[in-house]
């Protein structure tokens, strides 16, 4: 017989258990754990699914909305973002993305719709006297020049000039985007002094900039080598109009019917302010050339002086081969739906004479002949080839 302090296996209410009965009950809590969350991952899964069929079915209103606004001239376009409709998301092979914008005049040139929704935060941006502005037309090396100038304003310290992509460092003044800080938003809560990208023409930039003595470095390149590369970048930057084919984005180039415009009224525009004192008028063929000249060109411009060795790391640091294994330089964190590299990298070649591997005889000829009657009487002159 046991003695009073203990009880017989199995009977009593003493702590001890079998060891298996202990896991079987583990296990019935786990499982049961598991079930409820099986149970919530079902019912989510049941709201997910009904939701996107909502979306879904949303889209496709709103996408009728889109066709007939696309439709619709530049006269019976409504101003209003809100009733504009053409942020909306659409899927492909590659995953989510935006429909292809379309053109709108503002003062004559061809401007994204999605900037122009925003052109009176452009047009009244306050510019500050130490601000300093790259512009170039499209595909003319204003990602070069830009990272030019920030390793110059950072004592060529390549260190700093990787502490940011590239559309942070330098923000794009225009730019508006899906799911992307506008330029505008951007530039108004960075410190000075700003290094800021546009691709404005001389009209249209902000009348500030010039009210405030800013520094300006405009880069002009080859209407060729930017044809072709205007063509490879449309066809990844989904926040520009569908390119077509070669030919057909060819034809449009030629007729300025691209965003912002004619590259003759853009070129010649800046070079009638090549004289004043606070722009500098470089050339992407002369950058190609012989860099170094072009960067002492620049810190003249911007009354700074480098020794020999810093220069060269200048130089170093922004050859097409090192920008293009340098992530910040990229915009590769650009969400796909606004920029695919996946349809074409962002930088591409970096050469100068590229428009011979793409141009027919007929075009060739069609375009000399054009480039002839645009540029008649200008004392702008540019190379197609080094």
């Amino acid at each position: 017989m046991a003695g009073p302090g203990h009880l017989r296996p199995g009977t009593g209410t003493g702590r001890s258990q079998d060891p298996a009965a202990q896991d079987s009950q583990k296990l019935d809590a786990v499982l049961a754990a598991v079930k409820r969350i099986g149970d919530s991952l079902e019912l989510a899964r049941t709201l997910l699914e009904a939701q996107i069929d909502k979306v879904t079915s949303d889209l496709v209103l709103l996408h009728a909305d889109h066709r007939k606004l696309a439709d619709k001239t530049e006269q019976e376009r409504p101003r209003n973002p809100k009733d504009r409709k053409n942020l909306f998301i659409q899927m492909d092979k590659e995953g989510p993305y935006f429909p292809r914008p379309t053109l709108e005049l503002i003062e004559g040139v061809p401007i994204i719709n999605l900037f122009a929704d925003n052109w009176a935060a452009i047009a009244s941006f306050q510019a500050r006297p130490d601000d300093l502005v790259i512009c170039t037309y499209p595909k003319a090396g204003t990602t070069w020049a830009s990272e030019i100038v920030d390793l110059i304003l950072n004592e060529a310290d390549p260190q700093k000039t990787k502490r940011e992509a590239i559309y942070i460092r330098v923000p794009f003044l225009e730019f508006v985007a899906p799911g992307v800080p506008k330029g505008t938003t951007l530039l108004a809560n960075a410190p000075s002094p700003r290094l800021i990208k546009s691709h404005l023409t001389v009209e249209l930039l902000p009348k500030t900039f010039w009210e405030n003595n800013c520094k300006i470095i405009y880069v002009a390149r080859n209407a060729k080598d930017v044809a072709v590369s205007f063509f490879y970048f449309s066809q990844m930057a989904r926040i520009l109009p569908d390119p077509g084919t070669w030919n057909e984005f060819l034809e449009k180039y030629m007729a300025g019917d691209v965003s912002y415009g004619s590259w003759y009224d853009h070129v010649k525009g800046w070079w009638e302010k090549r004289n004043d004192p606070n722009v500098l008028y470089l050339f992407y063929e002369d950058m190609k050339e012989d860099l170094k000249r072009e960067i002492r060109r620049i810190l003249k411009f911007l009354g700074k002086d480098f020794v020999e060795d810093v220069l060269d790391r200048i130089v170093h640091h922004t050859s097409f081969k090192e920008m293009k294994q340098n992530s910040k330089s990229l915009y590769d964190k650009i969400p796909t739906h606004v920029m695919n590299h996946k349809v074409s990298p962002f930088l591409r070649k970096g050469i100068t004479g590229d428009w011979k591997n793409h141009f027919t005889v007929a075009q060739n000829e069609r375009f000399d002949e054009a480039y002839e009657k645009n540029m008649a009487g200008s004392s702008l002159h540019f190379r197609t080839e080094l």
